[in-house]
């Protein structure tokens, strides 16, 4: 055993760099999601521009009905020879366009709502807080189930219904991020400089309570597809033979034993766009901006 000379410098172990485990897990945190964007990019594609990703119509008979999924017809077909797979892709219009339509009522008028309780305050806030907390004692499903039997059954009916009971989810987070950003320093200094409250209101409050807001939009695209499907199952939809997830799915629910595809496929379909916007709105709330 060798001893050190007294006085001679001890060699240090150099310490390690910056660990790779944190460079490795934003790189899995970006690859996790990177597949949700992928999946509502698909989806939205699917909406858009359908028949890009199948030559099958979505409404004919092209095939022996209840075939199993195969290599000419992926998904099957259903019980009068469709190709399920176009009347999944098809479909997507109904359930997508539908989900956007729902989540930019809540999104204008219960930000708008929030926006005018929060800033001005007094009288309004308190009419304002009221009919929220009306729209949310009544359930959700039962609300929406209503609003479609008022302005009739089809897919932009269901999407206004949806679209009412997500208002006071977005007139509460608006308001209470307004409260919390006009008593700001930036804020006070607006108005102490000469801004008007409109322009303050502009300028000043409202890009600054947008961010959990558009968080929450992202949430409420899953959960109005959800909804949206939930009235197409229940026949408050889009009519037959139009394709809809939610359609697609209760078309099937007779012949679960004899030919699971019908209902299978399109409800993983449905539970991976509503994951992979969950995922998303996640991301918008900063758990993975750094």
């Amino acid at each position: 055993m060798t001893l050190a000379a007294p006085g001679a410098a001890t060699r240090v172990a150099p310490s390690p760099g910056p660990s790779s485990s944190g460079s490795g897990a934003r790189t899995l945190s970006r690859v996790g999601l990177a597949l949700p964007v992928l999946v509502i990019l698909l989806a939205l594609a699917w909406a858009l521009f359908p028949a890009l990703f199948t030559g099958q119509s979505p409404t004919d008979t092209v095939a022996p009905s209840l075939q199993a999924p195969s290599a000419e017809h992926w998904f099957g077909t259903d019980a009068t020879g469709r190709d399920l797979y176009a009347r999944v892709v098809y479909g997507a219009s109904q359930s997508i366009v539908g989900a956007l339509v729902a989540v930019l009522v809540g999104l204008v008028v219960g930000t708008a709502m929030g926006l005018a309780a929060g800033a001005i305050g007094g009288a309004v806030d308190e009419v304002l807080m009221r009919v929220v907390d009306v729209l949310l004692a009544i359930p959700a499903l039962l609300l929406s189930l209503s609003v479609v039997i008022l302005l009739g059954f089809g897919t932009t009916s269901a999407a206004i219904a949806v679209g009412v009971t997500s208002i006071a989810v977005f007139a509460r987070l608006a308001r209470s991020r307004v409260v919390s950003v006009r008593v700001t320093d930036f804020v006070e200094a607006a108005y102490g400089s000469g801004g008007t409250f409109f322009g303050v209101l502009w300028r000043h409050i409202l890009p600054n309570s947008l961010t959990p807001v558009i968080a929450l939009a992202a949430l409420q695209f899953g959960s109005a597809i959800l909804q949206i499907s939930t009235l197409g199952f229940l026949g408050y939809g889009a009519p037959p033979p139009t394709p809809e997830w939610g359609l697609l799915i209760a078309e099937g629910r007779n012949y679960v034993a004899t030919a699971w595809w019908l209902t299978v496929l399109p409800g993983i379909v449905v539970v991976l766009v509503v994951l992979a916007t969950n995922r998303l709105s996640q991301a918008l709330r900063g758990g993975d901006a750094s």
